[in-house]
């Protein structure tokens, strides 16, 4: 070899060694927001670092920057799968297997987000920082403990009752000998956990961080799936009568479109802003066609389209969905800077969790109250109610309805019908354990603890 072709190589050879270098060291650089480490939890600012740390979890693309909410939207009925991505059609068909990546990357990322407020928890009481008040510590400690039980709520929902890791550590790799907890086991550390942010949180209006409110509005939730109901109208309640902090804004598209944030109907919402939040919402790329720079994964069904297209069903809520030249397409999620908000909390649901559980107390007549307010803000004519002819059945048919199209492309539809018991009549699932997803594969290989759903 000629030794110019020699000193050629060897430049070459440098510059890829540079390069790989760089690149390692890129990787391993952990996110700004990011603590794990018991000794950073110090002060003042890292306490707060920590608490934006548990946020960033909270809406990173495997939760509910995407891949946690989808598992709630292609589950239902609403959508069709237009992609390659295999696992994907595993949820609109029904048949998802252990090794399917979303339901990976959610396990994942929910247990950052546990793990990273069970840092704060632990750390951020000890600190004696002149700095940290105790307004300030009561406040990032309660976030933190909503945040960890909406993602063991969470957990419950998708998986059942799950291993419950109160303590931190340094790595998810080193969670062992824990067994799974039964899922009333379960709800009851999400319900320890959300009276405790109860007490510490402000009494506060903050869309987009956890507050008393945003605590009594995930508890509304909680008490619907538990069905207690009484308690569930309750706490509804209280949100509802805020109408100065939390309106129903007409039109329906008001509280999503112009690229409006924190709108007056958001309870708890992510809002991508790099000051708070690092990286992007995931969502659009999925819901966007392609002459919109999408990949339009998935698609409003006929079924739907039919309903959300009928003005007398519908109303205005036909401002979910759009149309190409020849595609239909959900359009909640529109923005090409990558920042439309995760919705995780909002009045309009409050609204129908009060009127579900009035329906299930026998007070039909309140319950429609409620349903009708929902129905008038999307352009729609009310429902009478009748004292002689309205039954509780046709009441909660009326409100699952509505749910369906208040909430089409939000973490809802899938969820619903299960906790129901009606997801066998409405999406024909006669075999119980599919209402369940699989402990992902990969870490029953890793935890000989973790037991595998039934029928995976």
């Amino acid at each position: 070899m000629k030794r110019q072709e020699i000193n050629r190589l060897q430049a070459i050879l440098l510059i890829v060694f540079l390069i790989m270098n760089s690149c390692s060291k890129f990787l391993e650089v952990e996110p700004k927001n990011y603590v794990s480490d018991e000794i950073t939890i110090t002060d003042a600012a890292s306490a707060q670092t920590s608490v934006r740390g548990i946020y960033d979890a909270l809406a990173s693309s495997g939760y509910y920057g995407r891949s946690f909410q989808s598992i709630g939207y292609l589950s239902g009925d609403n959508l069709q799968f237009t992609g390659t991505v295999v696992y994907n059609q595993q949820f609109i068909i029904h048949n998802v297997q252990s090794d399917n990546g979303t339901i990976s990357s959610v396990w994942t990322a929910i247990y950052k987000a546990i793990d990273r407020a069970n840092h704060a928890i632990e750390k951020i009481p000890a600190i004696t920082d002149p700095k940290l008040t105790s307004t300030l510590k009561d406040q990032l400690i309660g976030e933190a403990y909503f945040i960890r039980a909406l993602a063991y709520f969470d957990l419950a929902r998708v998986y059942g009752g799950v291993q419950l890791l109160t303590k931190p550590t340094s790595s998810l790799e080193n969670i062992t000998e824990t067994k799974r907890s039964s899922l009333e086991e379960t709800y009851n550390q999400v319900k320890s956990d959300l009276e405790n942010a109860e007490n510490l949180l402000p009494n506060t209006l903050n869309r987009v961080r956890a507050t008393k409110k945003t605590a009594w509005a995930l508890f509304a939730r909680y008490y619907l799936y538990t069905k207690e109901w009484d308690k569930a109208s309750s706490y509804a309640t209280q949100l509802i009568e805020e109408t100065t902090n939390y309106p129903l804004i007409a039109p329906y598209n008001s509280w999503f479109a112009n690229n409006i944030v924190a709108s007056p109907e958001s309870i708890f919402e992510l809002s991508y802003d790099p000051a708070f939040i690092t990286g992007n919402s995931a969502h659009r790329n999925s819901w966007q066609p392609t002459e919109n720079g999408g990949i339009k994964d998935w698609i409003p069904n006929e079924d739907f389209l039919q309903l959300i297209n009928n003005p007398l069903i519908g109303g205005n809520r036909n401002t979910l969905v759009a149309k190409t030249a020849s595609t239909w397409y959900g359009n909640l999620y529109y923005r090409s800077n990558g920042t439309d908000p995760a919705y995780v909390l909002r009045i309009a649901e409050q609204y129908l969790i009060r009127a579900e559980a009035f329906a299930e107390q026998g007070n039909l007549e309140a319950a429609y109250e409620d349903l009708n307010a929902i129905r008038n803000r999307a352009g729609l004519e009310a429902i009478g109610y009748k004292a002689s002819s309205t039954t509780k059945e046709t009441t909660l048919l009326a409100i699952e309805n509505e749910r369906r199209l208040e909430f089409a492309f939000e973490p809802h539809r899938w969820f619903d019908l299960v906790r129901t018991g009606r997801a066998a009549t409405v999406l024909g699932i006669t075999d119980t354990k599919k209402y369940l997803m699989p402990i992902p594969l990969v870490e029953i290989k890793v935890d000989k603890w973790l037991e595998q759903n039934p029928g995976y």
